[in-house]
C-alpha cells in the first residue's frame, strides 16, 4: 500500500455567505494501492462527508463535496509534517468550482506533473 495526500474541496453554503463563495480545502491522508484507487477513495471520502446542519442562528449550512483538486504520493510519512484545512472565500464561486473540476480531470487523465515525492 502507498500513502497519498489528497486535497478534497467542499463548498459551504448558507444564507450568510450567499453573495460570495466559501470553500473548505482539506488535505487528507489516503492509503491505496495506486493513484487511481487513491483518487476514487478520496472522492468517496468527500461524498461521504457532505453534510447539512443548522448553525447557532438557526440557519441551514450545507457542505457540498466539489471534487479532489490535488493528489500526491508520499514516499513516507514524516514526523511533524503539516496537514491543514483552509476555508476559502471567493467572489466567483462558479469559476472556482470549474477550476477544481478541471484539476480533478487532470488527475484522472494523468496529465498533471509527476507525483510529488515528499521525503
Amino acid at each position: 500500500m502507498n500513502w497519498y495526500l489528497a486535497k478534497i474541496v467542499y463548498q459551504i453554503e448558507s444564507r450568510e455567505n450567499a453573495a460570495s463563495g466559501q470553500f473548505d480545502e482539506q488535505l487528507r491522508l489516503i492509503s491505496a494501492i495506486d493513484e487511481e484507487a487513491a483518487f476514487q477513495k478520496a472522492q468517496t471520502v468527500g461524498k461521504d462527508e457532505e453534510t447539512c446542519f443548522e448553525n447557532t442562528h438557526q440557519q441551514t449550512v450545507r457542505w457540498t463535496f466539489i471534487n479532489v483538486a490535488e493528489l500526491y504520493r508520499l514516499s513516507e510519512l514524516i514526523d511533524g509534517a503539516e496537514l491543514y484545512s483552509m476555508i476559502r472565500d471567493d467572489d466567483h464561486p462558479d469559476h472556482y468550482i470549474d477550476i477544481v473540476h478541471k484539476k480533478a480531470d487532470h488527475i484522472r487523465q494523468k496529465t498533471t506533473h509527476q507525483l510529488l515525492q515528499l521525503l
